[in-house]
């Protein structure tokens, strides 16, 4: 048994349990691994699928974010180097780190 993700443009649309992709049904399904050692992540509904590169990764958060080399978002600007004490929020229209509250 294994994890299938259906894929519809580019997009997680279903993730089920089954023996292989051909048990999954009609459309386009991709095996995932719960622990992420295929494909980058494990395929939750909303991620995106790059068929090109054969990887799950995450839904951009903002706009002004990048995907990196390990097909993680980065924001523009690091996080404070004092975020595992305090919480902050990303402003995308200042494009800047906003303090919330202690952590």
């Amino acid at each position: 048994m294994g994890y299938f993700a259906k894929i519809e443009s580019g997009l997680v649309t279903a993730v089920v349990v089954a023996d292989s992709a051909s048990d999954c049904g009609s459309g386009t399904w991709v095996e995932t691994t719960i622990d992420g050692s295929t494909r980058n992540k494990y395929a939750g509904i909303g991620n995106v699928y790059d068929s090109v590169r054969d990887v799950f990764y995450y839904p951009q958060p903002f706009p002004s974010y990048t995907l990196d080399g390990n097909y993680d978002w980065q924001p523009p600007v690091s996080e404070p180097a004092d975020a595992d004490t305090k919480i902050y929020n990303w402003d995308e229209d200042n494009r800047q780190w906003v303090y919330a509250r202690e952590a």
